[in-house]
This record gives structure tokens, sequence and C-alpha cells, in this order.
């Protein structure tokens, strides 16, 4: 499986590797990003309607998610409390009113995309032999610009080594997500590399469905999907409920989206000294689940 995964990693590190200057350059990149993020999870909708055995599938995909949602997030707020305890945050509190439901509802929609998805594979008779290799035309392409927009993000190395405290949550937050995926694994009968790689998603819930789906099956494409957008829609509840008392313990349940959708959360309940640590925190976990996600996958 190996050759399969620099295969499906290569594009990733082309497109890391390639520097852009042109703002409005970069913002179309951003847009053709998402519409394939659309695109995929439809496609992802259509695989699950060609499962045999649809209802008890999706009864597996959903004992996988909670289960690996339990044991990730119950592993993680154990230990990053610790980190607040050693690693002294202050913050500033602000009573901006901050639009949850709207943000909730970026999320829901692309719910709506893996069901739209799965309804129209269910009632239209037509074949679904061409939606995986489409997926994996599409995924590649996605790859590819995902690593410009890693690159273009405005992060240096020496940005990020500098940052101690941002270091730390990401370090904390990878080691507990893994430790959180043995224990699911072993609890499921799954093997260990596959509760490893379902760890890795950090929740990042589009990348990580696709890859999860492309590697291993819908399946465990629609659980991680679910895993990981559950994860980011109590990060925004938990967020501004622990930020106040325990900061690095709320930037690092946000896990990857503390460097996007979940910063401005972030920036307007704990204040701007939150900002560069949810940064540096969310771009490693960002640039390390295609990483470990594909390296755990090939074992």
């Amino acid at each position: 499986m190996l050759p399969g995964m620099l295969y499906i990693f290569l594009p990733l590190v082309v497109g890391y590797l390639i520097p852009i200057k042109s703002a409005s350059l970069l913002d179309t990149i951003n847009r053709s990003t998402s519409r394939l993020v659309f695109v995929i999870l439809g496609l992802m909708g259509l695989s699950l309607a060609g499962l045999d055995n649809l209802s008890s599938n999706l009864n597996q995909i959903l004992l996988l998610s909670v289960t690996f949602f339990f044991c990730i997030g119950i592993a993680n707020l154990l230990a990053l409390p610790i980190l607040d305890f050693i690693l002294k945050t202050k913050t500033e509190q602000h009573k901006q009113t901050i639009p949850l439901s709207q943000m909730v509802m970026e999320s829901v929609k692309l719910v709506f995309v893996v069901g739209g998805g799965l309804i129209l594979g269910l009632l239209l008779p037509i074949p679904l032999d061409w939606v995986d290799p489409a997926s994996e035309g599409i995924l590649l392409i996605l790859l590819f610009l995902i690593g410009i927009q890693l690159r273009n993000s405005g992060m240096t190395l020496k940005q990020i080594i500098l940052n101690k405290k941002g270091l730390s949550v990401a370090l904390v937050v990878i080691v507990t997500s893994l430790l959180g995926g043995l224990l699911a694994a072993w609890l499921l009968e799954l093997p260990y590399n596959h509760g490893l790689a379902m760890a890795s998603g950090f929740g990042w819930y589009s990348l990580a469905g696709i890859l999860m789906g492309d590697a291993l099956g819908p399946v465990y494409g629609g659980a991680s999907f679910l895993l990981e957008l559950t994860r980011e829609l109590v990060a925004i509840i938990l967020i501004p409920i622990f930020i106040g008392r325990y900061p690095l313990t709320a930037i690092g349940y946000g896990g990857a989206t503390s460097m996007d959708f979940t910063l401005p959360i972030i920036q307007t309940t704990g204040g701007v000294k939150c900002v560069p640590i949810a940064i540096v925190s969310g771009f490693i976990l960002s640039l390390l689940v295609p990483i470990l996600m594909l390296f755990f996958v090939s074992l």
C-alpha cells in the first residue's frame, strides 16, 4: 500500500512547494477548494448508497464515530488542563456576540451534501461504479490545492518554532488523540493502524472523511467525517466555556480548526493573546492530518 500512499501524498508535497504572491489567485484557490470539498462529499454519499446491507453499515458508521469521539475527546480533555497548569496563559474576556448558529449551519450544510448524495444514489437508477475513480481523481486535485494553501498561510518555520505554547498544544493533542484512537480500536476490535488513522483527523472533517473513504472505504470515510464534524460542533460550544480558565484546553480541543474555523471564537472570547497560539497549533495539526492519516493506513 506504500506506493498508493506516495501516489496520493505527492500532490500535497508539490502544492506545498509552490509560493503564490497574487491575492486574487489565492482567493480563487480557496474558493475552488471549498467547491471540490462539496463535490467529493456528495460522491461520498453516492458511495454509501452503493453499499450492501446499507442499514447495518450506517449502524457501523454511527458506532465507529461515537466510540472514537468519546475516546479521543476524553483523552484530550484529561491532558490539556495539565498543560494549562504548567503554561499559564492570560486571556482578555470580551462580551461580543458570536454568531454561533451561523457557524453551526456552515458545518451542517456539509451533512446535507453527504445526505443528498446518499438519497440520489438510492433513488436514481444509475450505475455507481464510476464514483470511486472520480473521487480519487478529485482528491488528488484537492490535496494539491490544500498544499498550496498551507504553504501560503503566512506561517514561517521561525514563527512556529518560537511559539512554545502553540507547539505544546499541538503535541499534546497529537499524543492524546492517538492514544484515544488506540483505545477505540481495542474496544471495537479494529486493526490498530486503522484506529490511529481515524484519530489523525484532528477536527478537519472534510479532508479526514475524504482520505479515510479513499483508503478504507465509505464506512470508514463516513465515520471519520461524522467524528470530526461532531468534534468541531462541540468545540464551538466548549471554547467560550473553557477559554477563560483553561485557554490552552479550549484551543487544543479545537484541533486543526483553531487556525481557521474556530479562530474567530477563540479571538473574541479569549483575546488577541490566544490568536498566535491557536494559529500555530492549528497549522501544525492541519499539516499533519494528511501525513499521519496516509502513513497509518499504509501500515
